[in-house]
């Protein structure tokens, strides 16, 4: 996944609540809020895997989530980078937000595996360590934008393209690049989005309307996990690699394109609008996100997961609850303040002299940038 918001940072993952390039300064608390309760599923969603039996309803729920969650995330990003462009401010925002990160905590994340479970683990970073995937993606999204906003059918192209990687066979591991296709028309469709399209989601009749079609998808989930695989809601495989028609592709880019557009729009139909508790927090789901798996894969790696109590309702539960609670915590203030400086890098000592002084050039290093 999936931090989008105010002050445009263009680099980092959605994390933009004005149009870049717009100069607003307000964030708007619905996207905010938004961002939260998404980390907020990432993680819960992230928590059951380990789980031993972890039984029916539990892989209905897992289903039901990964069948919309990082879609939102994705498409939240892809609003937030309408504005991007391929002059200098932006291509070094989205190199220190993005590429340095990622950089960071593939070491990072390498170096705990070797501790915690396997000593020979090898650092790869055109592998992606997990969750890491979804920072080259970002910026291999980003990068492309100018492309997306010239063509004439943005969206039905990507989707095409998605479709093709889900049936090819020759698309490489380097990067993930097979999740980065077939997750690019959510990206694509955020860049076409405009705030009235937002707007249209807070009308009462489609909060009401929001309500069956979610128990529907919750009941079809149900319903589906005897039958249906699971991976496909990853995107990481093609048909071929997961044993089904090379037809099947296509068709299930095109139906899972449907669904997530359909159960992501009654997930924010629901997303309060106004300022709350969790408003705040959604300014640092990017901490949440990296930094959630340290302590998911931690508890499995240490044999956490292994109790008897987590094969009960009681222990899964727990678990769902300690998830939403930690990734909570990561999003907060004081765990921002204290991680900014690898998580969000100030790098104007890299620049050379007069490098950031151009006509519409910024004074990269400063604060008021720096707000996701």
């Amino acid at each position: 996944m999936a931090s989008p918001l105010s002050p445009a940072r263009a680099g980092s993952p959605a994390s933009d609540s004005a149009p870049i390039g717009t100069g607003a300064v307000e964030r708007d608390p619905f996207f905010d809020n938004a961002k939260y309760l998404a980390i907020v599923l990432v993680a819960v969603g992230h928590s059951w895997e380990p789980l031993p039996d972890s039984g029916r309803v539990v892989e209905a729920l897992y289903t039901f989530v990964y069948a919309f969650h990082m879609p939102v995330f994705i498409v939240i990003a892809g609003y937030f980078s309408r504005g991007f462009d391929l002059s200098p401010k932006r291509v070094w925002r989205l190199f220190t937000g993005v590429l340095v990160p990622y950089a960071t905590f593939e070491v990072a994340y390498t170096l705990f595996h070797r501790a915690v479970e396997d000593p020979g683990f090898p650092l790869t970073p055109t592998d992606p360590y997990w969750i890491l995937w979804f920072l080259p993606a970002l910026f291999l999204w980003r990068i492309t934008t100018p492309f997306w906003q010239l063509v004439r059918w943005p969206v039905p192209l990507a989707l095409a393209v998605a479709a093709l990687a889900s049936m090819s066979t020759g698309v490489g591991d380097d990067l993930q690049l097979m999740r980065v296709l077939q997750f690019l028309p959510f990206f694509v469709l955020g860049l076409r989005l405009r705030p009235e399209h937002f707007a249209y989601l807070r009308r009462a009749w489609v909060r009401v309307a929001a309500l069956p079609v979610l128990l529907v998808a919750l009941l079809v989930a149900y319903w589906s996990v005897p039958r249906v695989s699971t991976s496909w809601l990853f995107r990481s495989y093609s048909a071929r690699e997961l044993e089904e028609p090379v037809w099947t592709g296509a068709a299930m880019t095109l139906l899972m394109f449907a669904a997530a557009l359909v159960l992501g729009a009654c997930f924010l139909a629901w997303v309060p609008r106004r300022r709350l508790w969790m408003t705040a927090l959604g300014a640092g789901t990017l901490y949440g996100y990296l930094l959630h798996g340290f302590l998911i894969r931690g508890a499995r790696y240490l044999g956490g997961y292994e109790d008897p109590f987590f094969e009960t309702q009681a222990g899964r539960i727990a678990v769902t609850l300690a998830a939403a609670l930690l990734v909570t915590a990561l999003c907060t203030p004081p765990v921002r303040r204290a991680l900014r400086y690898v998580v969000e890098p100030r790098m104007g000592w890299a620049l050379r002299a007069g490098g950031g002084t151009g006509p519409g050039s910024p004074t990269y290093a400063q604060p008021s940038e720096k707000n996701s």
